[in-house]
This record gives C-alpha cells, structure tokens and sequence, in this order.
C-alpha cells in the first residue's frame, strides 16, 4: 500500500503518529512526498493531479481523500479495503495540498474517501488514514484492536 500526499512533513507529533501505525501495517504502508506546486489555486490542482497520478503505478487502484467521498464505518471501511488489497493491484491512497483535489484525479479515482464533514489539516490526515487501515487490517484479522460495542 502506498500514501502519496502534497506536502512534506516535519519531525513532530503528526509525523509520528503516521509512523506508529503505518510500521504495524502489513502489508506495509509506504509514503511518497511531493513538494507543494506554485501559481493559482486551479493551476496548483492541475498540477498536483499530475504529479499525484504520475507517482501512482500504472495499473494502481487509486482512493482519492476527498470531503465528498464515502464516509463508511470501520467495519464497511474493513471491508472496502479487503476488496480493493483482493484486487491485486497496487493500492495508492492520494491526498491533495491546500487547494484540495483536481476534478481530473477525482474522475480517474477508482474511489473517493472522505474522513468526514470536518476539515482536517493535511498533514494530520496521513496519521488518521494510517490508523484507519490498521484498525480495518486488524478488523479483519478479527484482532481485538477494535472495539464496536456502544453503550
């Protein structure tokens, strides 16, 4: 699995917190950094789509962060990456810049995840997908790291 993101992150309390449970993961989540593009805001997301895209392989199934996504539970988000790790292509998370995604990379996404209505900032999203993939891995492996129980 791959996360490629605008942006680069800084040592501190988000970087770490993507490390802890992206090195839990198996398979394993990888980070591609991509420096953050100059020019208008429609200019910075042509050109982030492309820089994005291009980092993805070829045949890669590609899950675009985005506010108009699907917002799914742990146990459907569980299940959603089941399939898409079945598939046996690559899987490449992408999250935009400040400037949010190009309707290109949205089109050509095999599908759109969203973490919520809230607007989080970019860097601590990478930590909050980090532990999502390793709590719906943990799911599946029927692992007690979840817990669905509600009052």
């Amino acid at each position: 699995m791959r996360l490629i993101a605008i942006g680069r992150m800084k040592k501190g309390p988000e970087r770490d917190l993507f490390e802890r449970y992206a090195a839990r993961l198996r398979p394993r989540l990888e980070m591609t950094e991509i420096s953050e593009s100059r020019g208008s805001a429609q200019e910075i997301r042509r050109k982030d789509a492309a820089a994005l895209l291009s980092a993805c392989p070829p045949n890669a199934l590609v899950v675009a962060l985005d506010e108009g996504g699907a917002t799914p539970d742990s146990l459907g988000f569980s299940g959603m990456v089941e399939r898409w790790l079945e598939s046996g292509r690559p899987l490449c998370f992408v999250i935009g810049g400040a400037e949010g995604l190009d309707a290109s990379l949205i089109e050509r996404a095999d599908a759109t995840l969203s973490l919520g209505k809230l607007t989080w900032p970019h860097m601590l999203v990478r930590g909050l997908l980090a532990e999502q993939l390793y709590r719906a891995r943990a799911i599946s492996a029927n692992h007690p790291y979840h817990r669905a129980a509600r009052p």
